[in-house]
């Protein structure tokens, strides 16, 4: 089992990577709260498959549970769900220094933790991600919330869990898209701050998508190790924070437009939008046209989406889905912040892109 610190003060805590986790949940849980009684989150696809298995693992330490299911999907970050989740918690009498434990996805865990958020002002809560996405970035780092019609995590708050549990045996049940989509998120770590990192990932991601647990390991632990050290200089997105939406600016248009649908994963337009992001740094002159190609070389050599025709169905012109993004939490004083590259491993944070070349950029995307 592997550890990744994450060391704010107050508010500190441990990522536990590895296989077998779930049988040890109660366990490893106990190390950071001694209650008896545990509410669980989680959706249909999960507890399906993995419930009984985690409902075990508290047990075997005398930790009873009761577990609410949700839908699935993107859609379940609403407001109506949110509702349903906060007035089961009360009705399970949830205190203040009780755990909550979100099992599931990035859906799942930003709920949950919005939920544990805002609950008698804040009850504690454990990650237990289940998909390779939410893994490596959605479970750390504390952000929580969900979706408004206006656009994506839009409505939320910074809750730092108590713990966050990376079972590496539970990615064994996804389906090739959802594996996938969450390498959309490893891949964005190298190119955003670890050139090197990238490089281990053209030789490895083959392995690492075929099932190969020491790879599986290395990439989540490492994924973790740049978000944590991110999350440790800005917390709450002042600065450097920011550039962990390497990509997103796009992906969140996109999603947008695609309904937060099946349409569109949202690990499936991080790789689309971070090939977009290189794109547009290459036609500013930030970095060279080689880097965008390599990119996309490796996404598509994984078998992940990399471009705008890509996405089945019709998509808004290219002006529209710049509208959207104008939506964007990065937007300050009215302009819109991107995270753009001067080379693979060398992301930064701007707010001087002209917009047609942004427009441009998406046009030529959309003619394919």
């Amino acid at each position: 089992m592997q550890t990744v610190h994450v060391g704010l003060e107050g508010r500190a805590y441990d990522i536990l990577i590895g296989p077998g986790l779930l049988a040890q949940a109660g366990a490893l849980i106990q190390r950071v709260s001694d209650r008896k009684r545990m509410m669980i989150v989680t959706d249909e696809n999960v507890a399906a498959v993995h419930l009984k298995a985690l409902q075990d693992g508290l047990a075997a330490s005398g930790i009873q549970s009761e577990a609410l299911v949700l839908p699935a999907g993107e859609a379940t970050k609403s407001w109506p769900h949110f509702e349903s989740t906060v007035e089961w918690l009360l009705a399970q009498k949830v205190e203040r220094k009780d755990l909550v434990i979100a099992f599931g996805g990035g859906v799942i865990g930003d709920l949950t933790g919005f939920a544990a958020a805002s609950l008698r002002r804040g009850v504690g809560f454990v990650q237990i991600p289940t998909s390779l996405l939410a893994q490596v970035d959605s479970s750390v780092g504390g952000k929580t919330g969900i979706n408004a019609p206006q656009g994506k995590n839009l409505i939320g708050a910074f809750h730092q869990p108590s713990l966050v549990l990376a079972d590496i045996d539970v990615l064994k049940a996804l389906e090739t898209r959802d594996f996938l989509a969450g390498y959309g998120e490893v891949v964005k770590y190298g190119l955003l701050g670890d050139a090197d990192f990238f490089e281990w990932l053209e030789e490895n991601g083959p392995k690492l998508a075929s099932g190969d647990e020491a790879a599986r390991i290395y990439a989540v632990k490492r994924s973790c190790e740049m978000k944590a050290e991110i999350v440790m200089r800005d917390e709450t997105e002042q600065g450097d924070r920011a550039l962990l939406n390497l990509g997103h600016t796009f992906c969140h248009a996109l999603e947008a437009a695609t309904g937060y649908s099946d349409r569109l994963l949202h690990g499936e337009g991080v790789a689309i939008g971070c090939a977009l992001a290189f794109e547009l740094s290459a036609r500013l002159g930030l970095c060279s046209q080689e880097d965008p190609s390599r990119v996309r070389a490796h996404l598509k050599a994984i078998g992940m989406k990399t471009d705008l025709t890509d996405i089945p169905g019709d998509l808004p012109s290219a002006e529209d889905l710049v509208e959207l993004m104008s939506q964007d939490k990065k937007v300050v004083d009215g302009q819109l912040r991107f995270i753009l590259a001067r080379g693979i491993g060398q992301a930064f944070v701007t707010a001087d892109v002209p917009k047609d070349v942004v427009v441009q950029v998406i046009k030529d995307g959309l003619a394919g």
